[in-house]
């Protein structure tokens, strides 16, 4: 039987990159773009925390010359414990925080996830959540009910999935199709993938659509294939 090769990366961040394009376009209010930045920070996810620390910067860097970008950490870890930071607006903020935590064993948390982007969102409007994690080990219906709240909300979830576990992998592409986000699988050696997904996702929670292209067609490689990738 012939072997199906493996979606090379480039594909993936295509794929990616084009289901943002179809989301709901970023109304400027002259605020700053936010951003939450929610981590599996349980053990298995501690390399993975550890390039985000590095590549975080990016994000930043990329909104320049678009608008402003506020970025809220929020993690999960250990035995029910759930933190998040202030937003802050700048990257060595950022970087100190994401420093300071480290990764625990523990079970997953992401209907706490949803449920605080849902209350914040609620005081002020949050333009898009980034989720990177590898398990599920919650209630499949509570997490697709939350996320089609997010949807209603407009508040796309993009979801990063390292690993490829099949049962979380259902469930993550749920809650980005309710949430009217995206779904893209990465692996550990993705780095440079996760950068691109990252400012990606930062470029759209800043200006939505329009400058997301508008990064793509400078940046070029990989990314650029939005304006042109067709499903």
């Amino acid at each position: 039987m012939t072997k199906v090769p493996a979606k090379p990366a480039s594909a993936a961040v295509a794929a990616f990159l084009d289901k943002v394009k179809s989301t709901p376009v970023v109304r400027s209010t002259g605020a700053a773009g936010r951003l939450m930045f929610a981590m599996d920070a349980t053990a298995s996810r501690e390399p993975t925390w550890d390039r985000a620390c590095r590549l975080q910067g990016e994000m930043f860097t990329a909104t320049q010359g678009i608008g402003a970008l506020e970025i809220q950490l929020v993690w999960y870890r250990g035995l029910g414990e759930f933190d998040t930071s202030p937003w802050v607006a700048n990257s060595a903020e950022l970087v100190r925080r994401m420093t300071e935590v480290r990764c625990h064993a523990g079970e997953t948390q992401i209907a706490a996830v949803l449920e605080h982007a849902i209350a914040e969102t609620r005081r002020r409007k949050v333009n898009a959540v980034v989720f990177v994690g590898d398990a599920v080990e919650e209630s499949a219906d509570r997490l697709t009910k939350l996320a089609g709240d997010l949807g209603l909300l407009g508040v796309p979830v993009f979801v990063f999935h390292e690993g490829g576990e099949k049962v979380a992998r259902r469930v993550f592409e749920e809650i980005a199709r309710l949430s009217g986000g995206a779904y893209c699988p990465f692996d550990a050696g993705s780095a440079e993938m996760l950068r691109d997904l990252l400012v990606a996702a930062a470029t759209f929670a800043v200006g939505g659509r329009k400058a997301l292209e508008d990064f793509n067609r400078k940046r070029g490689g990989p990314v650029l294939q939005l304006t042109h990738h067709r499903r």
